[in-house]
């Protein structure tokens, strides 16, 4: 209908692409249609070539997002498709994993269940102060499944237990100790912070970080003899690069690199 807002905003400035889950109304809960969305939004911002770098936010100054839509009014499906849909949302870990950019998640208020499941798929989280994370599915009688991959994998093992098992939210200076997000700061300085990262991330090689990144996500569930071999080759492709040889020559002549993405 005329005059509706897409359920997922995607802008792009100065090499920074913005997406935003815009459900605020309803602390931009995770429906089927807004994941959908993101999908698609996702996969856009791969293939943008001036978009280097992807903030990913929550409309509103209560949530990033508080999780699953419980009340999404889905139609009624056949026990087969309501599985096979789950997947969707299993696919946008797959889709950020593989992305070839950073993604920084800018949080702001509720960051819950499937929602604090989407910040941890980005690369660094920044969240204010008086933000929440949790798991708080075990009070609805549910388990946090499709988030615990990433959980067990962004904290301790007996942490990442009691969340799940207890419920438990907690303040985002406590998420910060845990390793769960990089840095919690007043919400004042919240964007500034995002910036402050961005910026820096726009200004080295996107051809190299992709490279990193891949290698970072790739390695990280390798046993570690193969882990070794699989960066070793990681390296040769490194130091292969245009980029790379570009690094090395502007440090031996005292100059700015001029980054040719390749």
């Amino acid at each position: 209908m005329p005059g509706i807002e897409p359920v997922v905003l995607y802008t792009v400035k100065d090499h920074v692409a913005r997406i935003t889950l815009n459900r605020p109304e309803v602390r931009n809960a995770l429906s089927a249609q807004l994941v959908e969305e993101l999908r698609e939004t996702l996969l856009c911002a791969r293939s943008d070539p001036d978009a280097h770098v992807l903030v990913l936010t929550g409309a509103g100054e209560e949530a990033f997002s508080a999780g699953a839509d419980l009340g999404g009014g889905t139609p009624p499906q056949a026990f087969l498709a309501q599985h096979d849909d789950r997947g969707a949302f299993g696919d946008l870990f797959r889709i950020l994993s593989a992305l070839g950019k950073p993604v920084v998640a800018r949080v702001n208020g509720y960051c819950l269940g499937d929602g604090l499941g989407l910040a941890l798929g980005c690369d660094l989280i920044v969240a204010s102060n008086d933000s929440t994370f949790g798991t708080p599915e075990v009070t609805r009688g549910l388990m946090p499944m499709m988030v615990m991959a990433s959980l067990v994998r962004n904290c301790g093992r007996k942490k990442a237990m009691e969340l799940i098992l207890t419920g438990e939210r907690i303040p985002a200076l406590e998420a910060e100790r845990l390793g769960l997000i990089n840095h919690a700061v007043p919400e004042e300085a919240l964007d500034a912070r995002v910036e402050e990262l961005t910026r820096r991330l726009i200004s080295l090689s996107p051809a190299i970080l992709r490279i990193g990144r891949d290698a970072f996500y790739t390695m990280a569930d390798v046993e570690f003899q193969n882990a070794l071999a699989y960066l070793q080759t990681m390296m040769t492709l490194n130091l292969s690069t245009e980029d790379a040889r570009e690094g090395v020559a502007a440090f031996l002549e005292k100059r700015a690199p001029e980054w040719k993405g390749r």
